[in-house]
């Protein structure tokens, strides 16, 4: 365990960082957290590849487990400011972030360790890739989808600000909010992916003696 603290910290700030980042708006679509998050699949994909699928995956509960922390400790806080009605609120959030959390990055555990022997680049760009794909659907589809209904008509009525039509992004075809804010958040995931090629080389080769 001592030998892969670095990542267990990495990863557990990672997700401390972004359910408090998450909060603040960088743009109409965008929140500051939808930068953090995406460097949980960047701790992953190293801690994969010098230390191997076991390793990776502990790595990946303990990200699970600070975010159910995070998020029951959220849902307190609503609890003594709302009352219990808006409960459900911070629960829905809480589910579809732990379910798109926790498939989305032993989904990409598989697919690195699937494509270990490939070019150093294809393992974590494409389990990066789809990895992120998986996350942004399931997380934005469970939290805001009209057509989840089990959270209850308390969650339903104060999530409904998502299912109002506008244009895709500001300029495309009309379509719900949360559409236009997973596309959004799904992009600054890809820009990310394409970028954290560069420290994953760099601190693969400084940590392992074959990054390849």
């Amino acid at each position: 365990m001592t030998r892969i603290l670095p990542g267990v910290i990495a990863m557990a700030t990672i997700v401390v960082a972004s359910n408090i980042l998450v909060q603040f708006l960088f743009s109409d679509w965008l929140t500051w957290g939808a930068f953090t998050y995406p460097l949980a699949f960047l701790v992953t994909d190293i801690m994969n590849r010098v230390y191997g699928v076991a390793a990776a995956r502990k790595v990946v509960f303990v990200g699970f487990v600070t975010g159910v922390i995070c998020s029951l400790i959220g849902s307190q806080i609503m609890l003594q400011g709302d009352g219990f009605e808006y409960a459900a609120v911070p629960l829905r959030v809480a589910v579809a972030s732990g379910v798109a959390f926790l498939t989305a990055q032993l989904l990409d555990v598989a697919i690195f360790n699937r494509l270990r022997q490939s070019s150093w680049w294809k393992a974590p760009l494409t389990s990066t890739l789809v990895g992120s794909i998986v996350d942004t659907v399931l997380f934005f589809t469970i939290a805001f989808s009209a057509s989840i209904t089990v959270f209850g008509a308390a969650a339903d009525g104060a999530i409904n600000w998502a299912w109002g039509t506008v244009p895709m992004l500001g300029v495309g075809p009309e379509a719900p909010l949360w559409v236009s804010l997973a596309i959004a958040d799904w992009s600054v995931k890809l820009v990310l992916a394409l970028i954290a090629l560069v420290p994953f080389r760099l601190i693969v080769a400084k940590l392992s003696p074959n990054p390849a």
